[in-house]
């Protein structure tokens, strides 16, 4: 379907710690940095590759996206922990980082990475659409027609869950 928004990968930090923006940022080699881990096998997630391509891998600590589920909101934990002081700044999906910032008690803040596409080939922004099969065009119709009547409840919802949207040109949507 057509995209009806647009998030990207972030950095969480507290508000009472220094803001970074970049993957260049050169204070990312001294900080404990948590990152989403992907199952079992080994891949990384596009901001581990951007990190691991500067030599930021020293302090790395991986957070299971599909976490121990007998403990609550096990995506959580990687919020929790830039809030608790266990790490200093993550890097996290933005949805996910949004969600689980504004329950905290500690102030957050949730800035988009930058670049927004690192290397060649390793975006970090995303356009949020829905799959229906290829050759199905009356429902792909059908759900786009539905997705623009009801975009402003749409971007209600977003905001209510407190996700992070970017516009055409990557920046933020207030």
């Amino acid at each position: 379907t057509t995209p009806y928004y647009r998030s990207s990968y972030v950095f969480v930090t507290r508000q009472d710690s220094p803001d970074v923006t970049s993957f260049n940022d050169p204070r990312l080699r001294d900080l404990r940095i948590g990152v989403q881990l992907i199952g079992d096998d080994g891949a990384n997630s596009p901001p581990v590759q951007a990190l691991g391509r500067r030599g930021i891998v020293g302090h790395l600590i991986g957070y299971p996206v599909y976490g121990d589920y007998s403990a609550p909101n096990p995506p959580a934990r990687i919020v929790d922990a830039v809030a608790s002081g266990e790490i200093d700044i993550a890097v996290v999906w933005g949805p996910l980082a949004g969600y689980f910032a504004q329950k905290q008690r500690v102030p957050l803040r949730i800035t988009p990475v930058t670049p927004r596409i690192d290397g060649p080939q390793l975006p970090m922004i995303y356009d949020i659409s829905m799959g229906v099969r290829r050759e199905d065009d009356a429902l792909r119709g059908d759900v786009n027609s539905a997705l623009a009547r009801h975009k402003a409840e749409i971007d209600a919802l977003l905001v209510q869950y407190a996700v992070p949207r970017l516009d055409a040109s990557g920046s933020p949507v207030r």
